[in-house]
This record gives C-alpha cells, structure tokens and sequence, in this order.
C-alpha cells in the first residue's frame, strides 16, 4: 500500500531505462532516488544542496518495464550544514490488477551549499 502522502516524484520505466537481464538498472533507480531526495533537501534548506553521502540503500525486489515507480522522500534529521533524507521507493505493478510493492529505500545526506558550492548554514526557520 502507497504511503498516505502524495510522492515526490513518480516516473513510469520505460524499456530504455532496463540491465541486461531486462529489469530496470539500480542505477536508474538510485538517480532517481537522488532526485526525490535532494528535491526535500532543497526545499527544507530554501536552496541549493549536493549530496555528500548514500547512507544506506536496500533493493528489495526488482523494478520492471511500465512500472509506475513512485519515490517518497521525508527529511529526518537537520544539522547546521546538512540532513538526512529517507526515501521509500514503490512499484505500482499490472495495471489491470493493480499491485503496489515497496521495491527500494534509502538514506541520504545532503549539504546546503552557496551560489559558489561552499557550506552554508541551514537557519533553524527554514521548513
């Protein structure tokens, strides 16, 4: 069952986006988990962040080909430069039949940087 939020981000796969062995590459996923990810990072941050660290990352089951994939990304923790963020990634399968798995989650750490990539400080109001 999809979490009770709407997603950060949802991507149909599409055949472009699979490995050899035909499901969809893990690092296609990863991307995107980075993308949902830093998108939270940036709003909780009012600007502009880069990741710094992949904290953890669990694939739990394959991703296939017309897969609506849906990415939900939370803030966890905020320090004076960076945060943590949780991705939980689901997989809404067979769409006559419809079937939603968590197929992948993640943490990650975003740094809030400058115009110029320097740290900056987050502020306590922002978020």
């Amino acid at each position: 069952m999809l979490p009770d939020t709407q997603p950060t981000l949802r991507v149909a796969t599409m055949p472009a986006d699979t490995n050899p062995a035909g499901d969809i590459f893990g690092g296609w996923i990863m991307a995107q988990v980075d993308i949902a990810g830093g998108v939270v990072a940036s709003q909780r941050s009012r600007g502009r962040v880069a990741t710094v660290a992949v904290n953890a990352f669990v694939f739990k089951q394959p991703v296939s080909v017309g897969d609506v994939v849906s990415f939900y990304a939370e803030v966890v923790g905020v320090g004076r430069t960076s945060m943590t963020v949780d991705v939980e990634v689901f997989a809404l399968r067979h769409p006559t039949d419809p079937v939603v798995v968590k197929v992948t989650e993640a943490t990650l750490t975003y740094v809030a940087v400058d115009a110029k990539g320097q740290k900056r400080e987050i502020r306590a109001t922002d978020g």
